[in-house]
């Protein structure tokens, strides 16, 4: 530090620090200032919701059926990381329709931002098999039965993402799909996510 070094960040193999070395401020970009999580909205032809109890909750989350949720790991798609956790929480295989929503908070755990996308997940299996280190409980649940509860209903931010959801099956909304795509910016693939309309053939709006 005495060198004009400045502390940046760590991570699990190093510490990183920096020397701006041109006159005038440091334009050197921050450290990561969000996390990101997926949750995912598993509906299937029963008009069931495949929902949750987790181990380690807050207890007045105790009792309570929630989405299968989690952290997207560094380098992953945000539709892959939703397929893994919930393939991960509850053992059933699923694929990505469309981003139904997402919320952007502050000041949340160790005091980063944290982008939070609900994922529309279409099942490809129906046996549970949860994660126990994780997981207190995995089933499916009547839809109508899951919106019902306290959890959702005393909610504003829940609430509104149900009804969200609500809308979604109904076929009135339509959320956003990933599309690969190339930038001669960087010249590399990325995940542009967008709504194609109702009247596209690339549309996945009237899949159910």
């Amino acid at each position: 530090m005495q060198k004009g070094f400045k502390y940046h960040h760590a991570e699990e193999a190093y510490v990183m620090l920096t020397y701006w070395l041109p006159e005038g401020p440091c334009l050197l970009p921050a450290n990561a200032s969000h996390q990101v999580g997926v949750g995912g909205f598993v509906f299937n032809d029963q008009n069931q919701v495949l929902v949750v109890q987790e181990k380690y909750c807050d207890s007045a989350f105790s009792g309570a059926w929630k989405l299968p949720t989690g952290f997207i790991q560094e380098s992953e798609e945000i539709f892959s990381g939703a397929v893994r956790e919930v393939q991960e929480e509850t053992g059933i295989d699923t694929e990505f329709v469309e981003v139904i929503a997402f919320r952007h908070a502050h000041h949340l755990a160790f005091e980063k931002s944290d982008l939070f996308f609900i994922c529309m997940l279409r099942p490809l299996s129906q046996e549970i098999k949860i994660d126990e280190t994780e997981i207190q409980a995995a089933k499916w649940m009547p839809f109508s039965e899951f919106v019902e509860q306290p959890l959702i209903q005393d909610d504003s931010m829940f609430k509104k993402i149900m009804e969200i959801c609500i809308q979604r099956l109904r076929k009135n909304y339509c959320g956003l799909t990933a599309h690969p795509v190339i930038s001669k910016f960087d010249g590399r693939w990325s995940s542009l996510y967008y709504n194609v309309g109702t009247n596209s053939q690339d549309s996945n709006c009237h899949v159910s």
